[in-house]
């Protein structure tokens, strides 16, 4: 075995290990990647991407199913119910997943990027061991970049396998189960749910915590809360799955209420949708001299860890445990290796969730303001007002756009918005921050009508008492 030598050694091929690859090898810098599945990471194999595909799915199917019951708000029907077989649906979000990671490979073959396929552990700061098909290959590095991502929380009572699912198992089920429990509303657990809902399953939420979407202010989750309430959602609040028993046909989930009551409930599939933590494990970490952060890996603004010349990126680094995020970072961790100026210090990270409505926040939200004893102007613009949103939805616009400044420069530090298709403006709404836009700079921005977009300036102009479609 000859040991192989490189400028820039990447552990990871997930959305952040892969980027800093390929910024590296654009950057001249001789790049080693090391996955053991596919590029891409969970994001694009068993997240972000399959997820969308199946609420994309849900949606259409949802809207056929309205229509065969006669000709609503649209006037269109259907002569027959529609009938959905999953196993095209399936092959569908594949090729789609297919494409991207054929898309990826490329980048980093474009790049010059060499990707060794296999399981890595380092024995030492600067040395991974490899286990590849074709045997055991070592890879020496003079830098090196950990981008191990995460892996999904288990709740020991509730063990993965049989009839119990974690997300990435929901993403590849064989038929749609009639009923369904879904362990966790926070946002994966939402955007799942509400997807096999729309895809035909009688869905019934179970959270731990006193509401749906913690991650999202009340004011933003209201819209979603109201819509799983008409569709008759069950939604169990302060109530924790405690044990779950397989059956022939249905599964039996013992859940403890907040009164100390255990309730039964039974489905055909358990989801546990209870979040993500750092993947530290069975990879070498203990053979690094490398400073942990609680369980996430410590990292400086310019992405370094306590150990000379091994830098860290992505979920391994902390919340929040987001792609873009992780790309982002192994764009400037690679651009730092190359000798760049360069730190990871952005004002503001978008979150979004796919649920119905969507939601996206950016920012401060105007109680968050208000902890750090910020002095804020606020509004909100109702989509209900926007002609866009209307002729998008069939129950008014569902939402809003809610813009928070600092009162003594009218500088923006939060954008929120809830509605169909809003996180298409996640991108406008982060550049106002980063660019330090004032309200002024937003309300006097021509924005094409009819588009979503239009109620970005409309809150901005609430804010400052100037609202042009709003009763004052």
């Amino acid at each position: 075995m000859n040991n192989i030598e490189c400028d820039v050694l990447v552990l990871g091929g997930g959305p952040g290990g892969y980027a800093a690859a390929i910024r590296s090898g654009r950057l001249g810098l001789n790049t080693i990647l090391v996955e053991a599945d596919e590029c891409g990471g969970t994001c694009l194999n068993r997240g972000c991407i399959p997820s969308k595909a199946l609420i994309h799915a849900g949606l259409k199917f949802r809207d056929l199913q309205t229509m065969a019951t006669g000709p609503g708000v649209l006037g269109l029907s259907l002569s027959s119910k529609p009938s959905l077989d999953v196993g095209h649906l399936m092959d569908w979000k594949n090729g789609i997943v297919k494409q991207l990671n054929g898309g990826v490979n490329a980048l980093l073959k474009n790049a010059n990027v060499t990707v060794i396929k296999g399981w890595g552990r380092f024995i030492d700061g600067k040395t991974l061991m490899v286990d590849t098909t074709n045997g055991e290959q070592a890879v020496v590095a003079k830098n090196v970049i950990l981008a191990t991502g995460s892996v999904v929380s288990e709740i020991p009572s509730l063990p993965f396998g049989l009839s119990v699912m974690s997300s990435a198992d929901a993403l590849n089920v064989k038929e749609i189960p009639k009923r369904l429990i879904v362990v966790g509303a926070g946002y994966i657990g939402i955007e799942l749910g509400v997807a096999f809902h729309n895809l035909g399953s009688k869905v019934t939420f179970v959270e731990a915590g006193g509401r749906i979407l913690p991650g999202f202010d009340k004011e933003m989750t209201a819209p979603v809360e109201r819509w799983l309430r008409n569709e008759k959602i069950e939604i169990l609040t302060d109530a924790k799955a405690r044990s779950v028993k397989p059956g022939k046909k249905q599964t039996s989930l013992d859940v403890v209420t907040d009164k100390n009551d255990v309730q039964t409930m039974y489905a055909e599939k358990i989801l546990v949708t209870v979040g993500r933590q750092a993947n530290t494990k069975n990879w070498g970490l203990e053979n690094m001299a490398v400073d942990m952060d609680g369980a996430f890996i410590k990292v400086d603004k310019q992405l370094r860890t306590s150990m000379n010349r091994v830098w860290a990126i992505g979920d391994v680094t902390g919340e929040p445990m987001l792609a873009h995020k992780a790309t982002a970072q192994g764009e400037r961790a690679a651009e730092i290796i190359a000798g760049h100026k360069r730190e990871f210090n952005p004002l503001v990270i978008p979150a979004v969730c796919f649920s119905e409505p969507e939601l996206v926040a950016v920012g401060l939200s105007p109680d968050d303001a208000k902890a750090k004893n910020i002095d804020i102007i606020s509004a909100k613009f109702p989509l209900d007002a926007n002609g866009r949103a209307l002729t998008q939805s069939y129950d008014k616009g569902r939402g809003f756009i809610r813009v928070t400044a600092r009162k003594s420069d009218h500088v923006i530090i939060g954008v929120h918005g809830v509605g169909v298709h809003i996180s298409e403006l996640s991108g406008a709404f982060v550049t106002a921050i980063e660019m330090a836009a004032r309200l002024e700079d937003v309300a006097d921005i021509i924005h094409a009508h009819p588009t979503l977009g239009e109620a970005f300036p409309e809150a901005a102009a609430a804010a400052l008492g100037q609202p042009l479609h709003m009763m004052t």
